[in-house]
């Protein structure tokens, strides 16, 4: 999927800053670690969290050769508890795994979890496959969700979305935070 979806467009997309903590929840190689590691600096930190030991020990060697500081590569499950503090995570991305949570019937573990770990005025990103493209790369299309879908099933857990973008052209981005935080076209503390 390289070259058909940009990190650094959709951290910038995020707000990422120096200082941050992100939870890059389901990490797989670092395609987004990796670059968040370095927007938000020695004063920031990266959990990255995969269930694929053999993809975390491809970032682990990337970890490594780069000699990255900030970023904590853990196998783990956001369905269940993960190695991290309550209320310690500015942004938790989810990027190209949503759909497969929805469908594998896992949600309610993971929304309490992610909620679990954010910051009171924490953001939940979600990038994932658009529903619409013909002949695109990722999942079958049974399975996708539109941003309004992703939208409804995170609001059951109290999210709400704050906006949504394309993010190239098979991914969109719904950025949410949770509850009264949400105001459509307001300025957000972040986004």
């Amino acid at each position: 999927m390289a070259g058909v979806l940009d990190a650094n467009r959709v951290l910038e997309e995020i707000g990422l800053k120096i200082g941050d903590t992100l939870l890059d929840a389901g990490c797989g190689e670092g395609r987004f670690s990796v670059p968040a590691s370095k927007i938000v600096g020695v004063e920031g930190r990266v959990y990255a969290l995969d269930a694929s030991e053999e993809r975390l020990g491809v970032l682990r060697g990337t970890i490594a050769e780069q000699s990255i500081a900030n970023i904590e590569a853990f196998l783990g499950d956001v369905t269940e508890r993960i190695s991290v503090d309550d209320d310690s995570v500015d942004v938790c991305l989810m990027a190209n795994v949503f759909h497969e949570l929805v469908e594998d019937g896992v949600i309610k573990g993971e929304m309490e979890e992610i909620r679990r770990v954010l910051k009171p005025d924490g953001v939940l990103a979600i990038v994932d496959f658009k529903k619409d493209v013909e002949r695109p790369p990722g999942p079958p299309l049974s399975v996708r969700l539109d941003a309004g879908e992703v939208e409804n099933v995170v609001g059951q857990y109290g999210f709400k979305r704050v906006r949504a973008v394309e993010i190239g052209p098979y991914h969109y981005l719904i950025l949410l935070v949770v509850g009264d935080l949400a105001h459509e076209g307001d300025d957000h503390a972040r986004i």
